[in-house]
């Protein structure tokens, strides 16, 4: 019975080997499509891996029509927002987060030495809209 689901046209596994850097990208953030329309049939859902290096601050950025829930697999984040991104919340291994669309926000790997590793979904795509000029006074 294994085989013969495995086999069915509908179902989709994609492999390490086969995840694509072709999608939305930040300036120093590298996101990794594992679940998209270039590798499945998928059209109303994006899943992938995202990366931010030791110290790294992404640009302001908001994600369009698509609902963002992320999972903290490695590492401490902040994620900043609101006026002037003043406001921020903290996020360890395990927590999970919930983006809403077009809600603008900073991603930052709190660590100076460690990497930090998102499970992220989006629906219906990975959207990425970068914004530019947008005020960036980080609390520390």
């Amino acid at each position: 019975m294994a085989n013969e689901v495995a086999n069915d046209a509908s179902l989709r596994v994609v492999r390490g080997s086969q995840v694509t850097t072709n999608t939305a990208q930040s300036a120093g953030a590298l996101r990794v499509a594992g679940i998209s329309e270039d590798n499945t049939p998928a059209t109303r859902i994006w899943l992938g891996k995202l990366s931010n290096e030791p110290g790294h601050h992404s640009v302001a950025h908001h994600h369009g029509e698509a609902e963002t829930a992320a999972f903290v697999l490695k590492g401490s984040a902040r994620i900043y927002y609101g006026a002037d991104y003043r406001e921020y919340v903290d996020l360890e291994e395990g927590d999970f987060l919930f983006v809403p669309p077009y809600f603008p926000h900073i991603e930052s790997n709190r660590s100076e030495t460690d990497e930090l590793v998102w499970l992220t979904a989006r629906s219906p795509d990975n959207i990425v809209v970068n914004l530019e000029d947008e005020p960036r006074r980080l609390v520390n």
